[in-house]
């Protein structure tokens, strides 16, 4: 990991980066110091947030969810037209829009990018199946024809996770893992170095969407000349690295940390509210958790509240709280999450002798990058353990836990966290390709229902038995609502405190 001296600026660095003078270089720069290594940074293929965080400023969505979480024009010059029933959404493009290369985006690009997203994006998996062609009308037209109507399509072509970015069509014509960086945002990437930096400059052909900034949308501006984002597994040394004027930004802090920024001129914590919600996931491929009851047998072991203080400590940050959308919007639903909660060792017991549980070793995988997750890992074990489990608890980093969690073979269950989406069918473990692979009939069933209405009251109806199921078969477990915590230079300015932290429309005093 590059570990920058307290006094060599960015300024410094930047020309260190360049070989060449510092003034001839840049005039605005800003490290960023996020949780670990990202690994290949394919913004279709990978799914984790710390890739979204970084590619979404090299590579951009058709739509993009402003500050009401609705979805607005971004690739796209406005909303689709719906029509034939719900099935055939014609999509316009903005014009005057190049790419990295210098190329400029056209109807062709656009569908070679949505069909590879379809078929290698574990999003795109979840709409494939309703899509019967994507094709392009005229050269800034395309045309999106489906089987039946579904309604989380354009939410998913908002998202960036796991994202239907778009990209050169000779780029989008192979589903393999990316390994050029070719998109149309406001920064490319000028160098990525592994456990050191990824370097990105400001696209100076850049095309902006119209429109007054309101969450991902509207208008973006690079108005810093090169973000730099440094991988600093160790959460105090990020935080160090803040008040010290090492870094401009800082993601993923540990809570308790918050107090070391009192009184402090360098750095402020900031706190993003709602964020996202603690889970750990069931492997129902192979292992021991394939069989319902041994999971059933872990959700009532499990003391969430527990995990949540070992976790974060103050309860300021968090929520115990079972329904998966949080009150105060559409979806809460605190009837439906039976189960949760209980720390019932005297049952889990019972469950396991029912399941006929004969003491398999339990792999569970955490990481330390994550420190909430690890603390909350460190309470199951011990639950597990009381209630008549063997753990095998495997630590690893992050970008391990990554790629270790695509092998069925390799785990049993493994934590994680989900942040908040204005989408149920946008939460990963509804998709039956995600790690888990929760794809039982009866959930298929329901989801399916789920997504073919576009009634926003009978999809609330049907959201309650989607997480009624969710509680029943138990593929994951939710822990709680969380909050999360970040930091920022007080030399900054126009950040916005959001989910996926983003560098655009943002200004740094020297």
């Amino acid at each position: 990991m590059l570990q920058l001296k307290s006094g060599f600026t960015a300024l410094a660095f930047g020309a260190l980066l360049m070989g060449q003078p510092a003034q001839a270089q840049i005039k605005s720069a800003i490290d960023i110091a996020t949780i670990g290594e990202p690994g290949p940074l394919d913004p279709v293929t990978v799914t984790s947030d710390l890739v979204s965080i970084i590619t979404q400023h090299v590579f951009e969505t058709l739509y993009a969810f402003d500050a009401k979480w609705e979805a607005a024009p971004l690739l796209a010059s406005a909303l689709p037209t719906i029509t034939d029933g719900g099935t055939l959404y014609t999509v316009p493009l903005r014009t005057g829009v190049t790419f990295h290369d210098g190329s400029a985006m056209g109807a062709d690009d656009v569908v070679a990018s949505l069909q590879r997203w379809l078929k290698a994006s574990p999003r795109g998996k979840l709409a494939a199946p309703a899509v019967e062609t994507v094709t392009a009308k005229d050269d800034h037209t395309v045309t999106i024809k489906l089987k039946q109507p579904f309604a989380p399509l354009l939410p998913l072509l908002a998202f960036q996770n796991g994202a239907a970015a778009i990209m050169p069509k000779a780029l989008a014509a192979s589903t393999d893992t990316l390994k050029t960086y070719i998109g149309t945002g406001p920064y490319k990437i000028a160098e990525q170095k592994p456990d050191q930096y990824i370097r990105m400059v400001r696209f100076d052909r850049y095309a902006s969407p119209a429109g007054a900034p309101s969450g991902y949308a509207g208008a973006r501006k690079a108005e810093i000349e090169e973000l730099r984002f440094v991988p600093v597994p160790n959460a105090t040394t990020r935080v160090d690295g803040m008040l010290a004027g090492q870094y401009q930004f800082a993601d993923s802090l540990p809570t308790e940390l918050a107090p070391k920024f009192k009184g402090q001129t360098a750095a402020k914590p900031i706190m993003v509210k709602p964020f996202g919600w603690a889970l750990v996931i069931f492997n129902q491929k192979t292992g021991p958790m394939t069989n319902p009851v041994v999971r059933q047998a872990a959700q009532a072991a499990l003391a969430p509240e527990d995990m949540l203080l070992a976790a974060f400590g103050d309860p300021t940050f968090f929520q115990l709280e079972g329904s998966i959308y949080p009150q105060g919007t559409p979806f809460y639903d605190e009837a439906g999450v039976k189960g949760y909660n209980q720390h019932d060792q005297k049952k889990a017991a019972a469950l396991l002798k029912q399941a006929g549980y004969k003491g398999e070793p339990i792999k569970i995988l955490t990481s330390p990058q994550y420190d909430f997750l690890y603390k909350m890992s460190l309470v199951a074990q011990q639950n597990l353990q009381e209630a008549g489990f063997t753990v095998d608890l495997q630590v690893l980093d992050w970008a391990t836990l990554l790629s270790k969690r695509s092998d069925p073979a390799a785990w049993d269950a493994f934590f994680t966290f989900h942040t908040f989406v204005p989408e149920p069918s946008l939460i990963t473990i509804m998709n039956p390709a995600y790690p888990g692979w929760w794809d039982t009939p009866e959930k298929k069933a329901a989801l399916d229902a789920f997504n073919l209405e576009t009634d926003p009251t009978k999809r609330v109806a049907d959201w309650k038995t989607v997480q009624g199921l969710f509680y029943a078969q138990v593929p994951a477990i939710k822990i709680g609502a969380f909050y999360s915590l970040s930091a920022q230079s007080q030399k900054l300015s126009g950040y916005t405190p959001t989910e996926w932290p983003f560098f655009w429309n943002v200004k740094v005093s020297q």
